[in-house]
């Protein structure tokens, strides 16, 4: 059918059809229906009219009910059919709660309404929306703009003929097949990644909406979300966000990313480079490397690139969080995570997840607790490099000290680190993950804040890892290390709780005043401050100056800050 010029349901071969199976044309009166049909759609009479057929067949417990027609087929039962807007399918439209199906598959656009969808999915069927799975269309033809645009260049400059352009274009549609399947089907993983935060995710998902909705991004009307309150009663449900509601959000989430990292100009970026060339097939990546290059999209090709990536892997209100913990613009979290990733090798360790044989359950659970570790880095980066959004020179200044310091990580690593780095690889270890991917997890758990001590030693031009020691033994001595392990733990369950516990984990990083730092510039000063405050330190406290002058502090000023060891 394929090969044909044009093609019917008449032209498919009724031989491959399952036993009493058939096609049949709306138009008819009536249609005669084999014993197998009646069986399976429950329907007594030998012959119904269309009407009456379609609603079976929506209404049947089959596993997959795949859309690919027009019409608005299915809605919520708390619409009317002039909600809607369909009137030609009035009679045969099935509300979301009668559909039996395991799954839906939306190959047509509004085949269900929104409201629908999220009802199916509130009694326990599996769908996602139109846009998430017809997306392989829109990037189907996204990526041959993308190839096309280069390689008319180069038959415009006489490089290329446009036989030898066509052939090229013949001889990648198989890669280009392959690059757009795999954004799919990272975007789906990314769905389930966000279903599987469940109910204590919920709080999360509604502060991105709040902000999505006061940026004018999201229209909660137009996108069929209820209002805050709504939302945030399915928390003390132990409900979650349905598939359909989350794709509003990371569908949002990654066009306003898009925007913010399109500001970046980082195809410019030499250390990004790689993110451009491979966007594009292997065959014409060497030859049309120029091309390339002097891509006119280049920016929004790789902007796309990263968007995709951070929320598909981080989840779709990470960005947020950390834009309004830590005080960052969308542009410097969308650096840090291109630091966090390249100087951690976060890359390597998506892939061992990926290709590891695992039950799909524990492989999302893998990516959530990957995710929660990879933003913490995220967060220490922002802390300590300031404006600065230049991929590359953030990581010339801190890749030799991380360096240095992972290496010896195990030698350096705190006592409060080392115990729940071990509980972590057993937790890991019962659910079924494999040694390297145990060890890969606990390594990047293990070098919690390698990019603040990396920082402050390239600006104090320090050696890396007597710092580190002096600033591991304050911290195990002042209690700092069990006040940050608290506050990791804790379970916001709303903004201002996650806003309370994030300032007070940077609170807990930065406690030491510039006199401190100045001192654990070294071991040796380092156990001269705990020498010192010995006496102290024995009863439990120890007391710093700090003057503050941000508007947390009431009212501004000195003030002293107590550090409690436990």
């Amino acid at each position: 059918m394929f090969e044909l010029p044009r093609s019917s349901w008449d032209d498919y071969d009724r031989k491959v059809l399952s036993k009493g199976g058939g096609i049949f044309a709306r138009t008819e009166k009536s249609i005669e229906l084999s014993a197998e049909a009646r069986q399976l759609l429950g329907i007594e009479p030998k012959t119904v009219d269309p009407t009456t057929l379609i609603n079976a067949i929506l209404k049947s417990q089959v596993d997959l009910l795949w859309f690919g027609g027009i019409g608005t087929y299915i809605k919520a039962s708390t619409q009317s059919h002039a909600d809607v807007g369909d009137p030609s399918n009035d009679a045969l439209r099935a509300d979301g709660n009668e559909v039996r199906a395991k799954a839906i598959g939306e190959g047509a656009n509004l085949a269900i309404t929104q409201a629908g969808r999220i009802e199916f999915a509130e009694h326990g069927g599996r769908i996602n929306t139109d846009f998430i799975d017809n997306s392989a269309g829109v990037d189907c033809s996204d990526n041959e703009v993308n190839i096309k645009i280069p390689l008319n260049r180069e038959m415009r400059e006489g490089r290329l003929s446009l036989a030898k352009r066509n052939s090229l274009l013949a001889k990648m549609t198989d890669e280009v097949s392959e690059i757009v399947l795999e954004d799919n089907r990272l975007q789906t993983l990314a769905l389930s990644i966000a279903e599987a935060g469940g109910p204590q995710a919920v709080p999360g998902h509604v502060r991105t909406i709040e902000i999505l909705e006061v940026s004018g991004r999201l229209d909660r009307k137009v996108e069929g979300l209820g209002t805050s309150e709504d939302l945030l009663r399915r928390s003390q449900e132990q409900r979650g966000l349905t598939r359909p509601e989350l794709a509003v959000v990371l569908s949002i989430s990654k066009i306003v990313l898009q925007d913010a990292a399109e500001d970046l100009q980082l195809a410019d970026d030499p250390l990004l480079e790689p993110e451009l060339f491979n966007a594009f097939p292997k065959p014409m990546r060497k030859a049309h490397a120029d091309a390339i290059r002097a891509h006119r999209l280049r920016h929004e090709i790789v902007a796309t690139k990263v968007a995709n990536r951070l929320v598909n892997r981080l989840g779709p209100g990470v960005a947020f969080d950390l834009m309004e913990e830590e005080g960052a613009s969308l542009q410097q979290v969308i650096v840090a995570f291109l630091v966090a990733e390249r100087l951690l090798h976060i890359d390597k360790l998506w892939r061992e997840i990926e290709e590891e044989s695992l039950p799909e359950s524990v492989r999302v659970e893998l990516f959530g607790i990957a995710a929660a570790t990879v933003r913490s880095h995220i967060s220490d980066i922002l802390r300590c490099a300031g404006a600065d959004t230049s991929v590359s020179k953030l990581c010339g200044v801190l890749e030799p000290s991380v360096r240095r310091i992972a290496a010896e990580a195990t030698k350096l690593i705190r006592m409060e680190v080392r115990n729940e780095a071990a509980a972590r690889r057993d937790r890991l270890l019962a659910l079924g993950a494999s040694e390297e991917i145990v060890r890969s997890l606990v390594r990047l758990y293990e070098l919690d804040g390698i990019f603040g001590v990396a920082a402050l030693a390239a600006r104090r031009k320090a050696d890396e890892l007597a710092l580190t020691r002096a600033y591991t033994r304050l911290g195990e001595a002042l209690g700092l290390d069990w006040a940050q392990q608290q506050a990791a733990r804790f379970i916001a369950s709303d903004q201002w709780e996650r806003l309370l516990a994030a300032g007070l984990e940077r609170d807990f990083e930065q406690i030491f005043t510039p006199k401190v730092r100045e001192a654990i510039l070294a071991e040796q000063a380092g156990q001269l401050f705990v020498r010192d405050q010995g006496a102290m330190i024995g009863n439990g406290e120890v007391w710093f100056d700090q003057t503050c002058s941000n508007d947390r502090c009431s009212p501004p000023g000195p003030a002293r800050i107590k550090a409690v060891n436990p």
